[in-house]
Parts: structure tokens; C-alpha cells; sequence
């Protein structure tokens, strides 16, 4: 049994400090995605999806530190196996909405210069992506640390 919940205006402080750390980690994940996806599709000639798959790992590996230590640092830290794992998987998921959104666009409207590449998979599968993983990783990843059961009063 847990204690009673906190008001609401505390709950929604909490939320609103919770989506500014997220949002200040994601924006670095951003900014890796988008120099690796650039140096991977223009420098280095590699095709998108491939370009958007490796700047997508490189910005969940980025994500991970910044979510474990910074915006979840207070949350339950003892199955960190299994919290990697999930971790892992939903980013998985949110890289196949990220790149999948380009692979639709690129491959399939046919819209192929950078600048689509970059707003199919930096804006909308970004966007999209981003709002799976916020609600996969506070609700199944970076779980709260459950309280003790009160005591049972004294008979």
C-alpha cells in the first residue's frame, strides 16, 4: 500500500519538470541525430535509412546516459539490466517510426533532396518517436521507486 497521492498542482509541477529534462536531454540526442545523419547521408554518401539508422543509435546511446542520470536519476535504480533492456526495445520501436517516416518519404513519395530527408526524419518521425519513447520510458523504464508498505496498525 503507498501513501496518499500528492495534489494535483504538485503532480503537474512534477510532469512539467520531468518534460523539461526529457526535452533538454532529447534536444542533445537532437543535435546528434541530426550532425550523424548529416555526415553519414552527405559526407559520407551512405543511403538514408542506413545514415538514419546509425544517427539514431548514436542518439539513443546519448539519450540513455542523459535519461538514467539526469532526468530519471531518482528513479528505481536496481534492475538496471532490465531497465537497459527496455530501454533498448522502446528505442527500437521509436527508431522504427523515426526512419520509417523517412523510408516513406524518400522511397515511397519520392521526395529525396536533404532538406526531406532531414524533415521527414528529423521533424515528423522525430516528433513522433519522441512522444512513444516519453510515455514508454516514464511508464515502463525509468519506473518510480515503490514505497514501503506501511505497517499494519498494532492490533
Amino acid at each position: 500500500m503507498t501513501g496518499p497521492s500528492p495534489p494535483l498542482p504538485d503532480r503537474l509541477r512534477g510532469i512539467a519538470r520531468e518534460v523539461a529534462k526529457f526535452g533538454t536531454v532529447g534536444a542533445f540526442g537532437f543535435l546528434v541525430n541530426v550532425l550523424v545523419f548529416n555526415l553519414c547521408s552527405q559526407a559520407a554518401g551512405l543511403a538514408p535509412v542506413r545514415s538514419g539508422v546509425i544517427a539514431t543509435s548514436a542518439a539513443i546511446f546519448t539519450n540513455y546516459l542523459g535519461n538514467r542520470y539526469w532526468t530519471y536519476r531518482h528513479r528505481d535504480k536496481r534492475r538496471r539490466r532490465r531497465e537497459a533492456s527496455l530501454f533498448l526495445l522502446f528505442s527500437g520501436v521509436g527508431m522504427v517510426i523515426e526512419n520509417g517516416m523517412l523510408a516513406i518519404s524518400h522511397y515511397g513519395l519520392g521526395f529525396t533532396s536533404p532538406l526531406a530527408d532531414n524533415l521527414a526524419k528529423n521533424v515528423v518521425g522525430l516528433g513522433i518517436a519522441s512522444l512513444f519513447r516519453f510515455w514508454s520510458y516514464r511508464t515502463w523504464v525509468f519506473r518510480d521507486v515503490e514505497r514501503d508498505p506501511e505497517p499494519a496498525p498494532a492490533a
